[in-house]
């Protein structure tokens, strides 16, 4: 993190979320609430307006929805990250809204602590794709029609075996910690294949490479 405050942007169509979320991080020398939207399309024009390093977007808005505005705001690398508030058992899209570039999601009924580091880590340049999480995610959204992966694993051009091993065990929810338990290889040889597939892969962070996997056909949906 730098000496500059994390400046966010809060997009939900609910005042109370957005005010609450406001109080929660003025007390956070390092976050700062530059703006809000109630809209997708808000979003959208703040962020070309105010340049937030980070978006904290919901995904149910009048409109223009949150997945839209995230593929829009994440259309130029150089922009905004989004990480993707929402409620998860109610909400079909968090799939859609990773694809459309988020760097990650949260639920509203998370713990504070564990918002407030949801936007440090998006903002600091990684994923929210902390293991649990992602295997939430796949139990819950990849088998769904509109993400279904690949039926059989599709050649990656250019990727190694092992690099096709790790992004297999990405793909699973794995931690660079726990890939390198399973190749028995070191935490910082996992690290460095994250770190080449994120550039063979034209990946912009964890998140993208959680979806190549699926759309590869090397994670398939446990049970």
């Amino acid at each position: 993190m730098t000496d500059s405050p994390v400046r966010i942007l809060l997009a939900d169509d609910q005042p109370l979320v957005r005010s609450g979320l406001r109080v929660i991080m003025a007390d956070q020398p390092d976050l700062e609430v530059v703006g809000e939207a109630a809209t997708g399309a808000e979003a959208v024009q703040l962020v070309g307006d105010i340049g937030p390093d980070v978006v904290v977007m919901d995904i149910r808005m009048p409109g223009m929805d949150g997945i839209e505005a995230t593929r829009l705001i994440t259309a130029d690398p150089a922009t905004a990250r989004v990480l993707i508030l929402t409620t998860f058992d109610e909400d079909d899209h968090v799939y859609g809204a990773l694809r459309a570039g988020a760097s990650g999601f949260m639920v509203k009924d998370m713990a504070l602590d564990d918002i407030l580091t949801a936007i440090r880590v998006v903002a600091a340049g990684d994923a929210l794709i902390a293991p649990g999480v992602t295997r939430r995610l796949i139990a819950e959204f990849a088998g769904r029609p509109e993400a279904a992966p690949a039926r059989s694993p599709r050649p990656l051009e250019g990727i190694t075996e092992r690099e096709r091993e790790v992004l297999t065990l990405v793909g699973r929810g794995r931690s660079n910690t726990e890939i390198a338990e399973d190749l028995f290889i070191t935490v910082a040889t996992a690290k460095s294949h994250v770190s080449r597939l994120l550039t063979k892969l034209g990946a912009r962070d964890r998140v993208q490479l959680v979806i190549t996997a699926y759309e590869m056909g090397l994670v398939t949906l446990p049970g």
